[in-house]
């Protein structure tokens, strides 16, 4: 077939957008972290995502995936981001205690004890202190 042939034939489907390949892009990425695809898979899916010109071909590249929860763009306020700490915090710590699958080398299980104490520490002065910003005097303290 020559190539004034093929652009005469109806091409199947729609075309894709910028905004449809970068939430397929992101979509991977948070797939990716939760641990569902290797290194090798995800950048073959990601050079796939920029050379798709139609829809149903991106959604080819997700459909092994599960669907995402609710959308991080609609939740509001300090939760997600919360939520999105925790469970890192808790990634963290089960490496921290070789248990997250593969151990963690020492110097990252270092760094991430460090990392924990200093977080805690912080957290420790921050409540002390106080969140508000206005210091101590809301505890009675430097009252004459």
């Amino acid at each position: 077939m020559t190539e004034a042939t093929e652009q005469a034939l109806p091409q199947p489907g729609v075309r894709c957008s910028d905004a449809e390949r970068e939430q397929t892009r992101a979509r991977l990425h948070t797939a990716a972290a939760e641990g569902r695809l290797s290194m090798d898979e995800i950048e073959e899916r990601m050079t796939r995502v920029y050379a798709l010109k139609f829809r149903h071909d991106l959604d080819a590249l997700t459909a092994d995936l599960p669907a995402p929860e609710s959308s991080p763009a609609t939740a509001r306020g300090w939760r997600p981001i919360l939520e999105a700490i925790g469970r890192q915090l808790a990634a963290e710590i089960r490496t921290l205690l070789a248990r997250g699958g593969a151990a963690g080398s020492r110097q990252r299980r270092l760094v991430i004890a460090l990392v924990l104490l200093v977080f805690v520490a912080a957290m420790t002065v921050a409540a002390f202190h106080g969140f508000d910003g206005e210091g101590a005097e809301h505890h009675g303290f430097g009252r004459d």
